[in-house]
């Protein structure tokens, strides 16, 4: 039952490393664009759901709904004005733009919040629990996985059910072909940008519900992501989501034989992946 138990904890814990994935998975299936900010965006998302809840007393999951309009709004305008001038054939400018821009968000949210952890307070939910019979679980972990599926569920309907889908796929596969139709490719990048930051958002306050979190790990969270993505397949939503619970049960049975392995079991689980499916488990341009 100890080990039941594990899987099932470690099955939940990838529901958020899917949700840490699905805007990183977004950006590259639609525009091949390795965004090594990501991982700093999420924190700076968590940075300011917890300031608008700290500010207006509201609910984490309002104050969300509050950001999430802003954080799609700073995605465009980064995309729009910065982003979309290094765009080409050479992936390395927009790696040097967005790894600059991690640096400058890490230190401009040491500057503002200090490097003291933090955490958003979630009420009664944090302890909440349903026991399911044969296995005790939180209701924050289960809201969290139910969210990841929700959310690619979602992105797959904006995708394949939507005109703005349409005009993803279509920028996507051929750029020149589809601004012949009509479409701005650059345009659809910005939106496309500026959804990934709401996943983000997303993602933010369930990092920031579940743990603590400080300016310096949006890398680590970075890592996470990049490991899902690309054990599912680079640009495959629901195989991010396959690839956050690999990720997540080998952590959490790691952890259950040694406490120093939970970190390292997920690693070794990713390269074990690449060892028998270098191009992850899904490799599609878009899922």
């Amino acid at each position: 039952m100890i080990w039941i138990d594990t899987i099932v904890q470690g099955i939940l814990l990838g529901g958020l490393y899917a949700l840490f994935a699905a805007g990183l998975s977004l950006v590259f299936g639609i525009m091949r664009l390795v965004n090594l900010a990501h991982g700093d965006m999420i924190v700076f998302a968590a940075f300011a759901i917890m300031l608008i809840t700290s500010t207006f007393g509201l609910n984490p999951f309002l104050a969300a709904l509050i950001a999430a309009p802003a954080m799609f709004a700073l995605g465009w305008a980064l995309q729009r004005f910065v982003l979309n001038r290094v765009l080409g054939k050479d992936i390395l400018p927009p790696l040097l733009v967005t790894f600059g821009l991690s640096v400058a968000l890490q230190n401009g949210m040491l500057e503002a919040f200090s490097a003291d952890s933090q955490r958003i307070p979630a009420g009664p939910l944090e302890s909440a629990s349903v026991n399911l019979g044969f296995v005790t679980v939180g209701w924050m972990p289960l809201l969290t996985f139910a969210t990841a599926i929700a959310v690619i569920v979602g992105l797959n309907q904006v995708f394949y059910r939507t005109a703005l889908g349409r005009a993803f796929r279509a920028t996507s596969d051929d750029p020149v072909t589809a601004s012949l139709m009509g479409i701005a490719p650059k345009s659809i990048f910005a939106i496309a940008t500026g959804l990934a930051m709401v996943v983000v958002t997303i993602a933010a306050l369930y990092l920031g519900m579940r743990a603590n979190f400080d300016p310096s790990i949006g890398p680590a969270r970075l890592i996470y992501a990049f490991e899902a993505v690309i054990i599912g397949g680079l640009g495959s939503l629901w195989g991010t989501l396959a690839g956050g619970i690999i990720i997540g049960v080998a952590q959490t049975l790691g952890a259950a034989i040694n406490p120093e392995w939970q970190i390292l079991a997920g690693h070794i689980a990713f390269l074990a992946v690449l060892l028998v499916r270098p191009r992850g488990l899904f490799p599609r341009a878009v899922d």
